[in-house]
C-alpha cells in the first residue's frame, strides 16, 4: 500500500519529500511585441477618433451651421479671431434655435475632440520620448490645447448668448478661439517629434 507524503516524510525524513513546484498560469504572460501591438491599437483608435471628432466639428458640423447665419462663420472657426462688428452681425443672424444648435455642438463635439486628441498624444509621446524633461515639454502643448478649447467653447457661448454684447468677451473669445488653433497646430508638431524620436530610437546603428 503506497504511504502519502507525511509518511514518507515522518519516516525518512523531509529529504524524502519531493520539493513542490509552484504553478505557473502562463497564460497570463504577454510578450513586448503583444504589449505593444496593444499600445498600438489603443494609438491607432484615438487617432482615428481624433480625426473623426475634427471632421465632424469643425469641418461638417459648424460649416453646415453657416446656413442658420447667412453665410457668416462661427466663432470656433475664425483661426484669425474676430471682432465686434463680427459677433454684432453673428448675433443679429442667428435665432435662439440657432444658437441653441452651436452651444449643443460646442459641448458635445467640441468637448470630445480636444479631450480625446489630447488623450492619444499624450499616450502617443510617452510611447516615444524617453527623455523626462522633453516628455513634459511636449506634453505642455495638447494639455493646454485642451483647456484652452474648452474654455473657448464655453467664452463663445457666453459671448453670443449674453443679453448686452460686452467688447471684453469678445476681445476673450476671439483670444482663446486663436490660442486654440496654434496649441493643435503646435501640438501636431510635437507629436510629429515624438515619432521621429520614437522611430530613431528603433533604428539599430549602422554597422561601420
Amino acid at each position: 500500500m503506497a504511504k502519502t507524503p507525511a509518511q514518507r516524510a515522518a519516516k525518512h525524513g523531509a529529504a524524502a519529500t519531493p520539493p513542490s513546484t509552484p504553478v505557473v498560469n502562463t497564460s497570463t504572460q504577454r510578450s513586448p511585441q503583444k504589449a505593444q501591438g496593444n499600445a498600438n491599437l489603443i494609438l491607432i483608435a484615438g487617432a482615428v477618433a481624433s480625426l473623426f471628432l475634427f471632421w465632424y466639428f469643425h469641418l461638417l458640423t459648424l460649416n453646415q451651421m453657416t446656413d442658420l447665419s447667412g453665410g457668416l462663420a462661427m466663432p470656433q472657426s475664425i483661426v484669425f479671431g474676430f471682432d465686434v462688428p463680427y459677433v454684432e452681425s453673428l448675433r443679429a443672424a442667428m435665432d435662439a434655435d440657432a444658437l441653441g444648435q452651436l452651444n449643443y455642438v460646442g459641448k458635445t463635439a467640441g468637448t470630445l475632440f480636444p479631450l480625446i486628441f489630447a488623450i492619444t498624444a499624450l499616450t502617443l509621446i510617452a510611447a516615444n520620448v524617453g527623455k523626462k524633461a522633453l516628455r513634459w515639454a511636449l506634453w505642455m502643448l495638447p494639455l493646454a490645447f485642451a483647456g484652452i478649447s474648452l474654455w473657448a467653447n464655453a467664452a463663445v457661448d457666453n459671448m453670443l448668448g449674453a443679453e448686452k454684447l460686452d467688447p471684453g468677451a469678445v476681445s476673450l473669445a476671439s483670444g482663446l478661439v486663436t490660442a486654440s488653433w496654434m496649441l493643435l497646430i503646435a501640438s501636431l508638431l510635437a507629436i510629429g517629434l515624438a515619432l521621429f524620436l520614437g522611430r530613431r530610437k528603433k533604428t539599430p546603428p549602422a554597422e561601420a
